[in-house]
């Protein structure tokens, strides 16, 4: 027998089992997807270690799993060995199902999981495009198209409000809430005294240098959004003051050379997920602007992979998109900080010219920067934010 673990990661990191796509009896092929898991950052599949036949189901759906447990078990040697009601889970000649309609590809990798969704819901699969691995549909998509027909259906007129307690209801949270909620409860209230630095940026500069060069950018197939500029500013400022890309030990400050920034994206109302930009002190501008392009269609399309959301050095947040002003983000643990961008809109200032007060007007926004106490101090997250702030503010007009 060969065991099925879950993959080792470099955060101890628990996992949830979502659906095994073959049951006991079932032959499989090396390599061929067996079961999904989900963990507080992605969802991933754990392949087959050979082919064989599943023998045996140790972790079933919605068990914690951690890495390296046994998930199952997989004989080698049993290729061939399973009749065809051990394999379709159905006499040879039963009629499919309306789970199974579509093509004979598409109905054969329907995970148990979306065949229930289909059947409770009469659902054609031909109908919902699938995100998934070689375009299979997953239990995301089916909920997301369940989704959108209720929010087009018509909207009944609202009956009188009744007597008695307030009508409510109670939504499960999900494992990536849990998991989200847990770790900012760490982070904030047992491991790291959160302190808030907040400095004023005038983005004129960069919001001329977009006008100017979006198009060509475009052409490329890249989008050149601000937070693209944020991430490239941060990467100065960290290079001026490299402490703050650290992680706390007991014993000492680690410095990383590498600046691995990770970019935290919403992925709407199921929370938020922080894909990360490897090495980005090697990176200009299009290229910042073409893996955040890249990270974020993974992240909202749920295709990120487990390196995608591992070995984050630094974190921004740009939760101006969403029209905050300022905030306080909590930091991702084990990081040392977390930088914060607010709304960029115009605003008054006044300022000395020439001994003179003048009225200025220019698009700004504020910026955070939230640090871990025991690591670093008001003075170097000062310095920081004043680095940041001028590689903004000067940003050089062919700078790409």
């Amino acid at each position: 027998m060969i065991d099925i673990v879950m993959p080792p990661s470099e955060e101890a990191v628990e996992a949830v089992v979502l659906t095994w796509y073959k049951q006991p009896g079932e032959t499989v092929e090396a390599h061929e997807p067996l079961l999904e898991l989900s963990t507080d950052k992605v969802t991933m599949e754990v392949p087959a270690p050979a082919s064989g036949v599943l023998r045996e189901i140790l972790k079933h759906e919605n068990d914690p799993v951690r890495p390296g447990e046994v998930l199952g078990r997989l004989d080698p040697n049993g290729a061939g060995e399973a009749p065809a009601e051990a394999v379709s889970g159905a006499p040879a000649d039963a009629a499919p199902t309306p789970a199974d309609a579509g093509t004979p590809d598409r109905r054969t990798r329907l995970s148990p999981l979306v065949k229930r969704m289909l059947q409770e819901h009469d659902l054609d699969p031909a109908q919902i495009p699938g995100t998934g691995r070689g375009g299979r549909i997953t239990h995301r998509d089916v909920k997301a198209y369940l989704e959108r027909q209720t929010a087009e259906a018509a909207t009944p007129p609202p009956a009188p409000a009744p007597a008695g307690p307030i009508p409510s209801r109670r939504v499960p949270h999900s494992h990536m809430r849990r998991r989200i909620a847990d770790h900012m409860v760490e982070s904030m209230l047992r491991t790291a005294p959160h302190v808030t630095a907040v400095f004023e940026a005038d983005l004129s500069a960069i919001v001329h240098h977009r006008k100017r060069h979006k198009d060509a950018f475009a052409a490329r197939g890249v989008r050149l959004t601000y937070t693209a500029y944020f991430v490239r500013a941060a990467v100065e400022a960290l290079q001026e003051v490299p402490e703050v890309n650290s992680r706390w030990h007991d014993d000492a400050l680690e410095i990383f050379e590498d600046m691995n920034i990770g970019v935290a994206t919403a992925l709407g109302r199921e929370g938020l997920i922080v894909p990360v930009i490897h090495r980005a002190q090697l990176l200009g501008l299009f290229g910042i602007a073409a893996r955040l392009q890249e990270l974020t269609e993974k992240a909202r399309a749920g295709k990120l992979l487990p390196d995608d959301v591992q070995r984050g050095t630094f974190t921004l947040t740009n939760h101006g998109v969403s029209g905050s002003l300022i905030a306080t983000p909590i930091i991702h643990q084990p990081q040392s900080a977390i930088l914060g961008i607010g709304k960029m809109e115009k605003r008054i200032k006044v300022r000395e010219e020439h001994g003179r007060d003048v009225i200025d007007i220019a698009p700004r926004a504020y910026v955070t920067l939230t640090i871990d106490h025991r690591a670093l101090d008001g003075y170097t997250a000062n310095l920081f934010l004043s680095k940041f702030v001028e590689v903004l503010e000067r940003w050089p007009e062919e700078k790409v």
